[in-house]
């Protein structure tokens, strides 16, 4: 079920380590949810390693935090991390993560953009739902507190995991053939 290559658990490792070290980058934002790269690193990783990896390094990654170790950003850890009001954002970066996985699984330019941007609609449908839920708040503040901001920088990030996920497996691939 779950046997993977020497291989394999080695880039999982690896790319939880820096899906750690990117997380740390957060930028405070009025209703306390932060900007972070954790919405770039995430679909960055399941990019480069495909759906089943991406997902268990976002997994790993979650759990850790859920255990408390200060792996989430501004180095929090914890249930209560996840039980506040931006947890959904983080219970979703598996599913950020599949989709972003099964991006590089396209052929068609259109088609990885469209599978890129199902991962963060994924993230912010969630992430706004739960934030309205734990907050009690209304769906029309969610949105105004948890996707209207950020919507500006999903689009970059989106086309930074693009144009850099290509020339990164376009790299690797080479490395490896070469």
């Amino acid at each position: 079920m779950f046997r993977l290559s020497t291989s394999q658990i080695s880039r999982i490792g690896l790319f939880t380590a820096l899906t750690i070290i990117m997380s740390q980058i957060s930028i405070p934002m009025p209703y306390g949810v932060p900007m972070t790269m954790q919405t770039f690193i995430i679909p960055l990783v399941a990019f480069l390693l495909g759906k089943k990896e991406g997902v268990y390094v976002s997994i790993i990654y979650l759990l850790l935090g859920m255990i408390g170790i200060p792996v989430f950003a501004g180095f929090s850890g914890g249930l209560g991390i996840i039980l506040g009001p931006t947890g959904g954002f983080i219970l979703s970066f598996p599913l950020m993560a599949y989709f972003s996985g099964v991006a590089t699984e396209r052929e068609k330019n259109y088609q990885v953009i469209t599978w890129l941007t199902l991962g963060a609609i994924v993230n912010y449908l969630v992430g706004m739902l739960y934030f309205s839920m734990v907050t009690s708040n209304s769906l029309s503040v969610a949105f105004t507190a948890c996707v209207l901001p950020f919507i500006p920088t999903a689009i970059i990030k989106i086309g930074l995991v693009y144009f850099c996920g290509k020339k990164l497996r376009l790299l690797t691939v080479k490395r490896v053939n070469g």
